[in-house]
């Protein structure tokens, strides 16, 4: 039986409960990370740390938890070789459920799991995604990873509606990002094309390593928001997110990106991803 982290306590995951008064089922106001597990041990904190200060900043939750203690024990005790950690923190649980904010001093609801995945050897990665097109109608403070995930859960149903493995979403004429990773395309210059880190994405961690990966590669890098011509006239596309890594996309709309198959240069910048993760 899996363990579980909760609220300073190591348990069972059937002995895991939290009160139907936390602000986190009643209003949303809870914040989340997700980082990859690999070869045991989890992945780019530091980028995860920054983005949680700002998620908990935004949300309006107090909470000062030291986590990597925490997420190696789970990843130990629950004998973690390759998968991902989720974390999540609320504004906590109050004595009935109101609208204004708790009082100063209310304790956050804090848990942590592990998810058992292969995340390297992922046959889609071989195939390459395929996708459709949806409009955007989600929040607009996308910048925080908040756990306002209706519109997110309603896409991916779409998509296995539809026979496909995920929808990029559409807003204002440009492309934002994925249902739950940010989106990418290499453009006919060969140049990466991803939409900049504002209110409109999140800020993937993946992201910032996606980038960081293609310019050391050579690759000239422009963070601006692209429009679903582009995506269908790009040589390849691709998506960036911690539970998938990096995989290519090669259908939209039930139209070949490039070749149909998946990118060369997508498939050298996972592996360069990959290599950098197992570095621990």
């Amino acid at each position: 039986m899996r363990t579980v982290w909760l609220n300073g306590d190591f348990v069972p995951e059937t002995e895991a409960a939290v009160s139907i008064f936390d602000r986190g089922l009643n209003f949303g106001q809870s914040v989340y990370e997700v980082t990859p597990v690999i070869e045991g041990h989890y992945c780019n904190w530091p980028h995860h740390q920054a983005r949680l200060d700002r998620s908990l900043a935004t949300a309006r939750i107090d909470d000062a938890t030291d986590w990597p203690p925490i997420l190696a024990e789970l990843i130990a005790r629950n004998g973690l070789k390759e998968g991902r950690i989720y974390l999540q923190v609320t504004a906590g649980a109050t004595a009935d459920r109101a609208f204004p904010l708790p009082e100063p001093g209310t304790t956050a609801t804090r848990f942590a799991f592990t998810q058992a995945d292969a995340l390297i050897a992922n046959p889609v990665a071989e195939r390459g995604q395929r996708i459709v097109l949806r409009p955007d109608l989600r929040w607009q403070v996308r910048s925080a990873k908040t756990t306002q995930l209706l519109y997110a859960v309603l896409m991916k149903a779409e998509a296995k509606d539809v026979g496909v493995d995920d929808v990029w979403l559409v807003e204002n004429g440009v492309v934002t990002e994925a249902t739950s990773s940010n989106a990418h395309i290499i453009d006919a210059r060969g140049v990466l094309v991803s939409h900049p880190v504002d209110f409109g994405v999140l800020p993937g961690v993946t992201r910032i390593n996606v980038v960081a990966i293609a310019r050391a590669m050579g690759l000239m890098v422009e963070e601006r928001p692209f429009t679903p011509d582009e995506l269908l006239s790009a040589r390849e596309a691709f998506s960036s997110g911690a539970g998938t890594l990096v995989l290519p996309v090669v259908e939209v709309d039930g139209k070949p990106i490039g070749n149909g198959g998946p990118g060369a240069v997508t498939a050298e910048i996972r592996e360069r991803y990959i290599a950098l993760l197992r570095q621990g």
